[in-house]
């Protein structure tokens, strides 16, 4: 039977190496790279505003620090494998970065920004011999919904009956206890697929502490007797230097959640390394995990797949939350809502200005604020419905949020867009 647990660990929670809007805008150019015959004189990439702003200054894996969607979409035109997926920058070598590289020096290939309400990456080429293919990802990021061939249309989707995308209809329609009751029933594969996660994610935080970057110096603090050395501490710098790592291209993957490495990082390793420290049994840790991966799922299923909100802050930091509080308590939904009410009461409106090394800041902040509003919770002090924008129950403080964020920051992309921009001129 498949779950709806198994629908999202499917879908939403995968190894990715490196950022994963620059990795879609190469998993793209493949595909569409490798449907014709010729060298390719001509390749256009068109991106959403919001992939366009998380793609311009994470650094690539295996590039020697180099950023960018334009690269990342030249490197999957010469590495022509959408069969790796998410780990498709794994292949890059100095060789094919040379190749890269030279295609955007003579300008073969160039980026554009198509205005999409959703998740969108579209790639066109044109060959030597006369071939022109199509590629579009909608709505996910491996979710293929067109593809054509020298005018033939080999796949057409409309994304709302997209079987791929079928699953995010019953999310959205699920309730708190809902979601709490799949990841209880969490059976031994999921269980085993959730600790692959753990294992992925403390392997690119060890890698993170070689890095001089916001783990360093929170560990630096912590060694100089400027912060505690706790378990707050503790699992904030873990977070960090994972996120370090990532943001820095380091070439590892990191199990993603909602289709996100530094969320996955955030409702991964923040459960983990709490309920670790205070002896929680392992499957009840890994069944936390499952919850955070399905309310982080949740969220975005409201707030969109790229919103002006940080995901950190807003789903994977609920969904760390709400995995807390089950470790202790169980499947107590009133608990669990104080602990959701909680985090977005707190840092609800943390701004997404794209993918870049201060995302593991927001990381810090959004782990902190989780771990926070859980043992807040626990206690049984949460915000009540009388204040701000925090609803009835979690669901609807979550739906309250989503409005906030579609229509009460309806120009904050645009804006952080124009700012990118004009940065951008002046160099």
């Amino acid at each position: 039977m498949t779950t709806l647990l198994k629908q999202v660990l499917k879908h939403q929670v995968y190894p990715a190496m490196g950022c994963t809007e620059p990795v879609s805008t190469a998993l793209c150019a493949a595909k569409a790279a490798s449907m014709v015959k010729g060298k390719i004189i001509k390749a256009t990439i068109f991106v959403d505003n919001a992939t366009y702003k998380n793609g311009l200054a994470v650094r690539l894996p295996n590039t020697k620090k180099e950023r960018g969607n334009l690269l990342a979409s030249a490197l999957g035109l010469i590495i022509k494998k959408p069969e790796l997926d998410m780990e498709i920058l794994k292949e890059v070598n100095n060789k094919n970065l040379k190749q890269a590289k030279e295609l955007i020096k003579n300008k073969v290939v160039e980026l554009k920004i198509k205005n999409k309400k959703s998740f969108y990456i579209e790639t066109n080429i044109f060959t030597d011999k006369k071939e022109k293919a199509t590629a579009i990802i909608c709505t996910h990021h491996t979710n293929f919904t067109y593809l054509s061939l020298n005018g033939k249309i080999l796949k057409n989707e409309k994304t709302q009956n997209n079987k791929n995308c079928s699953f995010n209809n019953l999310l959205k329609k699920a309730t708190l206890k809902t979601l709490i009751k799949e990841a209880q029933n969490a059976d031994s594969k999921d269980l085993k697929y959730i600790k692959k996660g753990i294992l992925m994610n403390l392997k690119i935080s060890k890698e993170g502490k070689k890095l001089k970057k916001v783990g360093y110096y929170l560990q630096n603090l912590v060694d100089r007797k400027i912060l505690s050395k706790n378990l707050v501490n503790n699992t904030k710098i873990l977070c960090a230097f994972a996120a370090d790592a990532r943001m820095d291209g380091i070439p590892l993957p990191v199990m993603s959640s909602g289709e996100s490495g530094n969320q996955g990082i955030v409702a991964i390793l923040a459960p983990y390394n709490v309920g670790k420290a205070l002896k929680i049994k392992e499957e009840i840790i890994l069944k936390s995990i499952a919850l955070s991966h399905l309310l982080n799922a949740y969220v975005k299923t409201w707030t969109g797949e790229l919103a002006p909100i940080c995901g950190c802050a807003i789903a994977a930091g609920v969904g760390a939350a709400a995995a807390l509080v089950y470790q202790q308590k169980g499947a107590d939904v009133n608990k669990i809502t104080l602990a959701i009410n909680n985090i977005i009461s707190d840092i609800g409106g943390m701004l997404c200005d794209g993918a870049k090394s201060g995302c593991a800041l927001k990381v810090v902040s959004s782990v902190d604020s989780a771990l926070r509003a859980a043992f807040m919770a626990i206690n049984n002090y949460g915000i009540s419905n009388i204040e701000g924008f925090v609803g009835k129950n979690a669901q609807a403080t979550i739906q309250n949020l989503s409005k906030i964020s579609a229509i009460g920051m309806l120009k904050v992309d645009s804006t952080i867009l124009g700012i990118m921009e004009e940065k951008t001129k002046c160099k």
